[in-house]
């Protein structure tokens, strides 16, 4: 069976995620995608297999956010992630936030680089991460805006 390059994570806006005006608080986006990050980490077992195995990890060092539509308790949501860039030594993914009626409420461009665990650096993309990286990577087009 073959896997998606793009998860799609579904969730319920709740009270809790909410600002004093009725909508979802903008840090709790951020949030939001990171669950997105993890469905597709779990979607993705041979890619944490491959970044276990070279004794590195997915760290974040630039997000780039795009709030375009208010999200409000109850609304339905689809957060889809994917990998749209892999460079020699950081990576591209790309989130998208959805209503249920498909309308975006908001897109974000995550840079990540792999932190080499024991040296406690930034290291390379290479070898059988680069590998797996490179076959899940989408054209950002996939994503329709």
């Amino acid at each position: 069976m073959s896997v998606a390059p793009v998860s799609q994570t579904h969730l319920r806006v709740r009270g809790y995620h909410l600002d004093g005006y009725g909508h979802v608080n903008n840090a709790r986006y951020l949030e939001f995608m990171e669950e997105g990050r993890w469905a597709f980490f779990d979607e993705h077992p041979a890619l944490m297999k491959d970044l276990h195995d070279a004794g590195q990890a997915f760290v974040v060092v630039n997000l780039n956010i795009d709030y375009r539509a208010a999200a409000v308790q109850g609304d339905d949501l689809v957060v889809m992630t994917g990998i749209i860039e892999v460079g020699d030594r950081s990576a591209i993914c790309h989130h998208q936030i959805r209503g249920r009626d498909g309308r975006l409420v908001a897109k974000a461009d995550l840079t990540f680089v792999l932190l080499d665990v024991r040296a406690n650096k930034a290291s390379p993309i290479e070898g059988h991460v680069r590998d797996t990286l490179a076959s899940l990577t989408v054209e950002k087009s996939v994503f329709a805006d």
